[in-house]
This record gives C-alpha cells, structure tokens and sequence, in this order.
C-alpha cells in the first residue's frame, strides 16, 4: 500500500517543528549559558518554543485521541438549538472552505462514503476541542518564565485558532446527517 502524501499544512506544520526547535535551542543555549544576558534572546527562544509546544501537542493529542470510539451518534454531537444562531453570527458559511485542512483526503468525497466523512467530522471536533485544553495549559508556563499577560494572550490566541475547526464541523456535519438520513442510512434519531 502506497504511503499517503502529506500535504500543504502538514508540511507547514512538520517544517516549523523542525525551525522552532533549532532556533528555540540556539536561544535557548545563549541565554542559559551566559553567552548572552539579552531577554530578547531569552524571549525568541521562548516564542519558538511555545510554537513548537503547540504543534507537537496537537499532532501527538491527534494521534491519541484516534484510540477512542468516536462517533457522530454519540450525544455530543448533536445539533443544539443555539448553535445556528452562533454559526450565523460568525458567518461560518462565508469562511468554511477556507479554512486549512491538515488530512483533506479525509474528507473526499471521492474515496470515502458520507458516512465515513462524517465520523472523521466527530473526530475532528474532538482533537479540537482537546486542543483547546492543551491551549490552556500554554498559561501554566508563566510559573517558569513570568509574564503570565502573555501566556493568557498566547492562550486566547490558539483557542481562537482551534475554534473556528471546531465551529466548521458544527456547521457541516448536520448538514452530512441530513442527507445521510434522507437516503436512510441513519435513523432519524441519531
């Protein structure tokens, strides 16, 4: 079986591990072996690495969270009352195909049934909504470094990134159903 090709934003993402951590270290080094005293140096370092926390946390988070039964029936996916309302207000329809896709052929039409489209949606929504967690966390390393305004900046900045994923599959995956109901392949509980 042929190895899937990576594509565009896996590449980014892969390519700015490999960037951060060697400008991270370099910095890193500097500063801590006293080559140099400047926090500019100290701050670079920590900018990248956070960069690099990030991206690793959300490939490995990725990964683990593809050991777990995840299904679109499962009650957390379904479509709540409210949410169009929200969808509207941040005018997901305008944007949502726009947005990156880190594996696209997940999501083709093509090769995959709707079906399988939709689980992948319910997956997707989880490894965000874990991702918005792991943003969180980015604060605690305030208790390391200080400056804990910027770690809360950081935060807000990734859950902003994480949500609109999240908001995209909110807004598709019922519309998925719908047809998947339609052509009765689900219940129309589910």
């Amino acid at each position: 079986m042929a190895k899937a090709k990576k594509s565009g934003p896996a590449i980014f993402m892969y390519s700015v591990i490999a960037l951060g951590l060697l400008i991270s270290a370099v910095c890193f080094v500097l500063y801590y072996s006293s080559y140099t005293d400047s926090k500019v140096v100290l701050w670079i370092g920590i900018v990248f690495f956070m960069i690099i926390y990030h991206f690793w946390g959300r490939l490995i988070l990725g990964n683990i969270t593809k050991l777990f039964p995840i299904h679109y029936s499962q009650p957390w996916f379904r479509e709540r009352k409210f949410e169009k309302k929200i969808l509207k207000l941040f005018r997901v329809q305008k944007w949502k195909d726009k947005v990156l896709t880190y594996n696209p052929e997940l999501f083709d039409m093509k090769t995959r049934t709707l079906d399988e489209v939709a689980i992948t949606m319910a997956k997707v929504e989880v490894d965000h909504w874990v991702n918005e967690l792991l943003s969180l966390t980015t604060i605690l390393f305030a208790l390391l470094w200080g400056n804990w305004w910027l770690f809360v900046i950081q935060a807000v900045v990734a859950m902003a990134f994480d949500g609109q994923f999240i908001l995209v599959q909110r807004y598709n995956r019922p519309k998925a159903l719908r047809v998947l109901k339609h052509k009765g392949i689900i219940k129309s509980n589910s």
